[in-house]
């Protein structure tokens, strides 16, 4: 947490104090003004900051920044010869850019979450079903009206398979073979008859990364085009049905004159009755054959035909079915499906999810908090980290932070622009896992389709490998192999780039070497830049600052507004060990914030004794020696441990330190205790 002292209470000043209130990583120690009625001044007193006259009084050692907002040189340049060594000088002008830029930036992200929820209000009220799925076949966009005709919500519905929803769907034919299917009729299991045309989406580098289907139902307006046996009964009984309807109809005799057309007909084309209505049926296109006279000819339906109509040259589809009776065509009947707005809405949306994609970021080293010593090692080799290419080896329980210290790399680095991608090695099948890191290759899955794997899909950002011992030793020799590609093309600074690889793991990966699971060379490739990510037991100074941290972001998540957690819980949150770490911690809190009492905005302690009481493993009772305290037999069994590790490694210290998961520091600290050294 950054302390902030601002010199200057008038208007710029205020702004800046507003700012600073909602942040979360500055902290304003004081403000200070000679005029005692100055806006910011009064802001302070009533908000208990401290404020006074005379900022020598407040410019002490553990001021981190001052903003100048006076506009008086002289007040600058006495600033500049006062300041401590760390703490830097912004002056009101910089400083003022700086909330402008914020502020801007605000109003931009919600005049874009304004646009797409008018997006979503507009496909929530479009008559036609869609429905959309990612390169996984996983549904990620559905409407109201696709809900409705699927009978399910979109919230059974997203993230699901798309085969587990429409067990009929081709969705995934063609996301495979990048091609649109047009107008193709399909009976869903619930007998609903459809209409669906299904499309790629494709990205400007040319990439195929989902695909949506657009689908109508015509189970009624088909049914009785072909059933209905009197074309007068036809135009009595449909003639509400096609004037309330928002899909465009025309129906022609059975010379191909036009005999009724609705209001949505009239909207698409921009021809009237009028000029529709005795007139050829050819006389609304632009591009394309009559699909009416075709039906009469060929008395069959035709449907899924891409034509040009009307003034404005629209996109459109096009459904025929053929009036018969007594086997004698009578006329036809067509639904048309306007496109046009579809698909400029499709692309603004994922212009819309583009834009939002680059705004958002991914963790930073700001993300990571406390400020233990242990800690701070492990932020200080991670920042070393994010400063070079070559592997990074992340070790630590489970819990502890390790994805999250692989963010704060990715984010520190020069691939920051560039994709990070985690990959848990123990949660994919090893028979398919070289497959999801390396891609089919030819030489090696003769006759399967070709599809890119993760490192690839990396590009030149970062691939994150959690767990990399659970990788079967044939995927660890390749992942060798392309290690030591990537490092021959940085030492001869080849052109091509390759992913930046950190991986983690939370077992001993001397012993993994050993028992014959983990490849030497690889760790050896690996261990050029280890990690130790300190457990949670380790550096409990650091609970508070991380669960006041934890309990904003699970405010968010449960819509509570829990402001703080009492003294006696934080004390009994700081006795208990956290075989859990940080994940643990998480899980407590949460689960202390539902048992709370209704109203409350405090967590106590007797909250926290509920929710641990699950978690809290009972020991054996142990007799103590006669003479003796806690401390005394706690140190006792440290030494032992510590004469046990060392002496399994030989005295190796950095080998013993990951074993006890401890810090290199530590270990030294704790041997020179017990003087081991």
């Amino acid at each position: 947490m950054q302390n902030v002292l601002i010199v200057g209470a008038g208007s710029g000043g205020t702004k800046i104090l507003n700012l600073l209130l909602n942040s979360n990583f500055m902290n304003v120690s004081a403000i200070v003004d000679v005029d005692e009625q100055a806006p910011g001044i009064v802001i302070a007193n009533k908000l208990g900051i401290p404020y006074g006259f005379d900022w020598k009084l407040f410019l002490t050692d553990e001021v981190h920044i001052v903003f100048d907002v006076t506009g008086e040189k002289a007040v600058f340049d006495e600033l500049m010869k006062s300041i401590p060594m760390h703490t830097l000088v912004i002056p009101g002008s910089i400083a003022n850019l700086l909330v402008g830029l914020l502020n801007e930036n605000d109003q931009y992200i919600r005049k874009l979450q304004t646009e797409m929820d008018r997006q979503r209000l507009i496909f929530n009220s479009i008559d036609e079903g869609m429905i959309g799925i990612n390169h996984e076949g996983v549904i990620d966009f559905i409407n109201e009206s696709a809900c409705k005709m699927l009978e399910v919500s979109d919230f059974d519905a997203i993230g699901k398979s798309i085969g587990d929803i429409i067990p009929e769907s081709k969705l995934v034919r063609v996301l495979s073979s990048g091609r649109s299917e047009v107008n193709e009729e399909l009976i869903l299991r619930n007998g609903l008859k459809i209409v669906s045309s299904r499309y790629p989406l494709i990205s400007t580098e040319g990439k195929t990364f989902g695909a949506f289907a657009i689908f109508k139902d015509v189970s009624e307006v088909v049914k009785l085009a072909e059933e209905i046996t009197d074309l007068k009964s036809i135009k009595t009984m449909l003639e509400a049905i096609i004037q309330s309807s928002d899909d465009a109809i025309s129906v022609v005799d059975e010379k191909g004159n036009g005999i009724l057309v609705n209001p949505a007909y009239t909207r698409i084309t921009g021809l009237s009755e009028d000029e529709v209505i005795g007139k050829p049926a050819s006389v609304d296109i632009n591009e394309g054959e009559s699909i009416h006279m075709k039906v009469l000819q060929t008395k069959k339906p035709v449907r899924g035909v891409t034509m040009r109509i009307g003034e404005d040259n629209r996109d459109v589809i096009v459904n025929v079915a053929p009036i018969i009776v007594d086997q004698e065509v009578k006329g036809s009947i067509g639904v048309i499906h306007d496109i046009t707005e579809m698909r400029s809405l499709m692309k603004e949306l994922d212009w819309a999810r583009q834009t939002i994609r680059k705004l958002e970021s991914t963790y930073t080293f700001n993300d990571i908090h406390g400020s233990s010593s242990e800690i701070n090692l492990a932020i200080d080799q991670a920042k070393v980290a994010s400063k070079s290419d070559i592997p990074v080896l992340l070790r630590g329980e489970a819990g502890s932070g390790k994805e999250l210290f692989a963010n704060a790399i990715h984010s520190g680095s020069d691939r920051k622009s560039s994709k990070f991608i985690r990959l848990n090695c123990a949660a994919i099948d090893p028979f398919v896992i070289e497959k999801e890191i390396f891609g089919h290759n030819a030489a090696h899955d003769t006759g399967a389709a070709f599809r890119s794997g993760l490192l690839e899909e990396a590009g030149t950002g970062t691939l994150f490998l959690d767990e990399v011992t659970n990788l079967p030793l044939a995927v660890q020799s390749r992942l060798l192999d392309y290690l030591q590609l990537s490092r021959t093309n940085r030492r001869s600074n080849a052109s091509t780039e390759t992913a930046r690889i950190i991986v983690a793991s939370t077992k001993n990966l001397e012993k993994a070497i050993h028992e014959g699971t983990f490849n030497m060379d690889l760790y050896y490739m690996l261990n050029q830049l280890s990690i130790q990510i300190p457990s949670l037991r380790t550096r409990k100074s650091d609970i508070p600052e991380v669960a006041l941290q934890l309990l904003k972001k699970l405010n968010q998540e449960f819509g509570m507004n829990v402001e703080s957690i009492s003294e006696e819980a934080m004390q009994r949150l700081q006795k208990y060990e956290w075989p859990g770490n940080v994940r643990e911690l998480e899980n407590v809190l949460s689960r202390a914030m539902i048992f709370m009492k209704h109203g409350s905005a405090v967590i106590r302690e007797e909250d926290i004794k509920r929710s641990l009481s699950t978690n809290e493993v009972k020991t054996e009772e142990v007799a103590l020696p006669e003479i003796s305290t806690l401390a005394t037999v706690m140190d006792d069994y440290e030494r032992t441990v510590l004469e046990k590790a060392l002496a399994e490694h030989d005295g190796n210290k950095s080998l013993t330190a990951n074993r006890l998961g401890i810090s290199l520091r530590s270990l030294y600290y704790k041997m020179e205790k017990y003087k081991l050294i």
